[in-house]
């Protein structure tokens, strides 16, 4: 399981920010923190970029343990605007929130 909370860590922040080769973003912060029942990150780079993750084992041990996933992420679109997404991945799927995204409910 410990390999899969790494896995997961690493994907997350190879897959975090896209790079452009056009784009000149630096890191500005990268802050992480991998634990055995979970971890934490911080990612900011130079073009307004920002992404906080953590994910928690829950029931760990057994036979349904998995892992929670909270987390956002900011960016600038080309319209100026700062865009910002709250998330959640747990058992029930992933789960965005935010001001720009419909609002799909639960039925």
């Amino acid at each position: 399981m410990k390999f899969a909370i790494v896995f997961v860590a690493l994907f997350v922040l190879a897959t975090a920010v896209p790079i452009d080769d056009s784009s000149q973003a630096q890191i500005i912060r990268l802050d992480s923190d991998v634990k055995p029942d979970g971890y934490t990150f911080n990612l900011e780079t130079s073009d307004g970029k920002t992404h906080q993750e953590e994910g928690q084992l829950k029931n760990v041990g057994a036979e349904d343990e998995t892992i929670v996933v909270r987390g956002s992420f900011s960016f600038v679109a080309d319209d100026g605007q700062t865009y910002t997404v709250n998330y959640v991945a747990d058992e029930n799927g992933f789960q965005p929130e935010g001001a720009h995204l419909p609002n799909v409910g639960t039925h």
